[in-house]
């Protein structure tokens, strides 16, 4: 099967840059090309203004892309941008889809990801692209085992 490309933006913290390489090389080596159009270290801009920062930089990008991954990490949760970009791209009817980083231990996830995510999964490279293409609900632990049904209250390492 021939590589297939999807535009999707990849809301996380600086700090976790370097895992963003990894998700995307997981997800090439199961059959997808990850155009990522997330703001990273090295695509920094230098707006200070959070309304031009919110709806001249981020909505765009978010704009382009049909999937919104959240790349979960300790940090992630009290994120107030990851939280803006998944609320944002609620709004915008995006497919919106937690992934858990390599070696998570756990943690509490955004608010507007127990909120408005579609899935939420681990480290495992076809399930991230059938969630990607939104043929997965599933919501897992970060160890990959699952959570069963959607609970009401969807906070993984609660």
């Amino acid at each position: 099967m021939p590589d297939q490309t999807k535009n999707v933006f990849i809301s996380h913290i600086h700090e976790d840059d370097k895992g963003l390489d990894d998700l995307k090389d997981l997800v090439a080596r199961h059959g997808m090309v990850a155009k990522d159009y997330s703001i990273t270290s090295d695509k920094e801009n230098n707006a200070k203004a959070e309304d031009y920062i919110k709806y001249q930089i981020l909505a765009p990008r978010i704009d382009a892309c049909s999937t919104m991954v959240v790349y979960i990490t300790s940090d992630t949760r009290d994120s107030q941008w990851v939280n803006w970009e998944i609320e944002y791209a609620h709004k915008q009817e995006k497919i919106i889809v937690g992934v858990w980083e390599l070696g998570s231990k756990g943690c509490d996830i955004p608010d507007a990801l127990d909120k408005y995510g579609h899935a939420i999964v681990g480290w495992h490279g076809n399930k991230i692209v059938d969630a990607i293409n939104g043929n997965c609900d599933d919501f897992d632990k970060h160890d990959g085992t699952s959570f069963g049904p959607r609970p009401i209250t969807r906070h993984p390492c609660s």
